[in-house]
């Protein structure tokens, strides 16, 4: 993970720098025309004097100024009339505000040639050993990753690797939607996933597995209360609600049921995602595209220690297509690490490495902490 440090305020060119103007929002949800339009990278707003970092950064948004003199970086939907909101273009600091872009930047010099020089490709090779790490090095220090999955892990057979990350207490927040709980639930209650049994054929009945589930659940009421009748047994919902793991699932127009924990409300479903993705620490997304996008607009590309230093986020997106990553980079998630491959491989063997390195660790004296005492 890269680390990095904050400008130079001392500087002359940021200390004559004037302060950052504020126009008051005329009504709710409406902007003042030209507000700065807040990027993922670590921005610094100078405020009586100080270069300050705002809260709750993400890309898309606005800089709000509150009544107790606190920044926030806030959605325009969520300004309130009367709230000041920063205004201007430039992003060097000349106008109060500058954004650290060369935080994150290390290409190659230009005109050098080189091969496999893009970012996405099944030709690279993965380091499993390193993501292994990253995700041991999160849990062990009490950090917040956020998984963001496509049904494709569950008819994938990486259901049971889902559930022990889970279990393991590398995961501290699931978003996903409908059809990720569904078929999961379909395969603790009747052993099928979207009518598919354990051998990938087809069931007799199965194209009505995935609702005789949902129908299972929403008797229960809820997919905890599922869980505590002994509806459902095992899986990833399972293992969320005995583990007390935060879950987001949010609906689409094309969801069957859905079941009765999906938000259907977009809007709502993006503010409950947004309540995890201000505390994630890394992400992993993995076979989904668009809650893949939409979480990463959500995510800022830095985490702030508790020391006030700042790091990379780590962001893995896994999917068997380039594209899924390419058009997330694209959004402006330059941070994502791909991975092109499908999500049972990417899970088995991620698996293995993190246990390996658990492993590894148990005989150095010294060693990773047992999951109990992790969590």
């Amino acid at each position: 993970m890269t680390a990095f440090a904050h400008p130079d305020f001392a500087a002359a060119r940021f200390a004559a720098a004037p302060e950052a103007r504020f126009v008051a929002a005329e009504r709710d949800g409406v902007l003042p025309d030209g507000f700065f339009a807040t990027t993922n990278l670590p921005t610094y707003v100078r405020v009586n004097g100080a270069w300050r970092l705002p809260r709750e950064p993400r890309m898309d948004g606005a800089l709000v100024l509150d009544q107790a003199g606190e920044l926030w970086v806030r959605e325009g939907r969520r300004v309130r009339a009367g709230e000041r909101v920063a205004v201007g273009a430039k992003e060097d600091g000349s106008e109060g505000i500058f954004v650290h872009s060369r935080a994150f930047l290390g290409q190659p010099a230009e005109g050098e040639f080189q091969f496999m020089s893009s970012d996405v490709s099944r030709e690279k090779p993965i380091d499993y050993a390193l993501m292994a790490r990253i995700l041991i090095d999160e849990r062990d220090r009490g950090g917040y990753p956020v998984w963001v999955t496509g049904p494709a892990l569950v008819h994938s057979r990486a259901r049971a690797d889902m559930t022990w990350f889970v279990q393991n207490g590398f995961v501290g927040a699931l978003l996903a939607g409908n059809a990720v709980a569904v078929h999961d639930i379909e395969a603790s209650i009747f052993g099928t996933t979207l009518g598919m049994n354990a051998t990938g054929h087809a069931a007799s009945g199965g194209h009505s597995m995935h609702m005789r589930a949902i129908n299972a659940v929403r008797r229960a009421g809820s997919i905890r209360a599922a869980v505590e009748r002994g509806i459902v047994t095992d899986g990833i919902m399972h293992a969320v609600v005995t583990h007390n793991v935060p879950f987001v699932l949010t609906g689409s127009i094309r969801d069957d049921g859905p079941l009765p924990d999906v938000i259907t409300d977009a809007i709502a479903g993006q503010d409950a995602m947004r309540v995890h993705a201000i505390k994630a620490t890394m992400a992993v997304l993995i076979a989904t595209a668009l809650h893949a996008i939409a979480t990463g607009n959500m995510l800022p590309a830095f985490v702030m220690d508790g020391d006030g230093s700042l790091r990379e986020l780590p962001t893995i997106c896994v999917d068997s297509s380039e594209f899924v990553v390419s058009k997330l980079k694209d959004r402006g998630t330059h941070q994502a690490f791909g991975v092109v491959t499908n999500a049972q491989d990417f899970m088995h063997i991620l698996r293995l490495y993190v246990e390996r390195e658990l492993n590894a660790k148990r005989l150095t004296p010294g060693g990773t902490r047992t999951v109990a005492e992790a969590r």
